[in-house]
């Protein structure tokens, strides 16, 4: 058993008879009244974020998980191949327990959570960024930066991300995961 101390990102719950992962959350105290954490949920069965508020001390029967890396080899479209990178086994996982699905190449080494007691796969991590190549993107018109103008623009995976005119195809920018924003262009 856990308390609302505990509560971190990464951290596996069991919670109205389901698996969840906390996502966000936010220790609160009040003037009035008494503490309590704001939390965002999601779901590791069905992927659906939900918002809940623990108050302080509450009891969370906390999921023991190990963690694991993985290779991302494939997908066969809602399904994900990995293989472990210890042992070479393989698992294929849903489309619906990936964070960010569209942002993973081929090759990519992630962190699988896996439950201690089932020995099965909860959620899949992602590092904090990745570099990707744009494949296809409007050209900068010159003389159009006065304001922070972003364009779209297709990386290798398929994914749409909205980055600085200065951006051609070609170029190798880093991506942040968790929101699928642009960081910054990286020179090779």
């Amino acid at each position: 058993m856990a308390s609302t101390s505990d509560i971190r990102n990464g951290l596996c719950i069991r919670y109205n008879h389901d698996i969840f992962k906390i996502v966000e959350f936010l220790h609160v105290k009040p003037g009035k009244g008494p503490a309590f954490v704001r939390t965002k949920l999601k779901s590791v069965t069905t992927g659906k974020v939900i918002d809940n508020t623990f108050s302080a001390g509450h009891k969370l029967d906390d999921v023991r998980v190990e963690t694991h890396k993985f290779q991302y080899l494939y997908n066969e479209g809602e399904t994900f191949h990995f293989m472990n990178t210890e042992d070479y086994s393989q698992i294929e996982l849903q489309k619906t327990i990936l964070d960010s699905p569209d942002l993973m190449k081929e090759g990519q080494i992630v962190t699988v959570l896996i439950n201690s007691e089932d020995n099965m796969p909860l959620t899949v991590d992602m590092p904090a960024s990745v570099i990707l190549e744009v494949t296809a993107t409007e050209p900068g018109v010159k003389g159009n930066t006065a304001t922070n103008a972003t364009k779209p623009a297709t990386v290798e995976t398929g994914a749409t991300v909205n980055v600085p005119l200065f951006i051609n195809e070609g170029d190798k920018i880093k991506v942040e995961t968790e929101k699928g924003t642009y960081k910054e262009r990286v020179k090779e």
